[in-house]
Formats: C-alpha cells, structure tokens, sequence
C-alpha cells in the first residue's frame, strides 16, 4: 500500500461552531488538524513547559497547563515569557519602558518584580499558546 493510499490518522477540524445560537448549518471536515503545525511556527526554537502555580491565572493560564515557547522571538513590552530570575524560573508578563524592566503576575495576589541593580534576569523565550485540558 502506498503512503498516499493510507488515511490519516490526525484529527480534523470539524469547521467552525457558533458560541452563542447553535446554527442549523451542515457540519463538515476540514483537512487534518496537527497540532505541531498549527502552534509551532519555529520547530527548531520551540519547546513546552508544564505550568505549576497560579500567579498567571487571570490571563487564562492555570496549574498543570502546558505552554508553547518560542525562543527565536524577541520579547516585547507586555509579551509573556519564560524568564529565570537569579536562577529560579518564571512565567510572567514582561513590562519595559526602556529603561527600567519588571516582570507581573497576572493574579493579584502577587506583586509584581522590578529589577534593580545586582539581580539577574534571563529570558528564555515568549509564550505563544496555552493547551489547557478541560478534562484530565
């Protein structure tokens, strides 16, 4: 049998769904779905990391999520990113107004880190997409 011959194994995307009034429309499939295609533009710069904690949670980004990274992009104002900060490693917003840099939580209950003098900050890349389970 011939590579052509055999059916995909990906999923695929079922088209588009109305969050609001189901639409009586016909449902139909799209080409398969891969979700390495669709979340990863940099496979070569790309990684994942598994988030523990909850200081990211008003941005949709909770305990036991799975982030896409992308080290090639550069960060910018309000980007969020993976930084380790003296050695301890991080998921925050970046904040920059050129000269002074801090990192925020997206929970309240965290203040946010302004770097001074003597501290150590590390980037490690810019968080593109979150995978968030519904069902563990």
């Amino acid at each position: 049998m011939h590579n052509k011959d055999k059916k995909s194994k990906k999923p695929a995307i079922a088209g588009e769904i109305i969050a609001g009034f189901p639409s009586p429309a016909e449902q139909y499939l799209e080409s398969p779905l891969d979700l390495n295609e669709l979340l990863v533009k940099h496979p070569a710069a790309t990684y994942y990391v598994r988030v523990a904690g909850d200081s990211m949670i008003n941005a949709g980004i909770q305990q036991g999520d799975i982030l896409v990274v992308d080290r090639s992009l550069q960060p910018q104002d309000g980007s969020v990113v993976i930084a380790a900060i003296d050695n301890e490693f991080t998921v925050k917003y970046l904040r920059t107004d050129g000269e002074n840099v801090r990192l925020e939580a997206a929970n309240e209950n965290f203040k946010p880190i302004v770097f001074k003098s003597g501290m150590e900050l590390k980037l490690f890349g810019v968080v593109t997409s979150v995978i968030h389970q519904f069902v563990k």
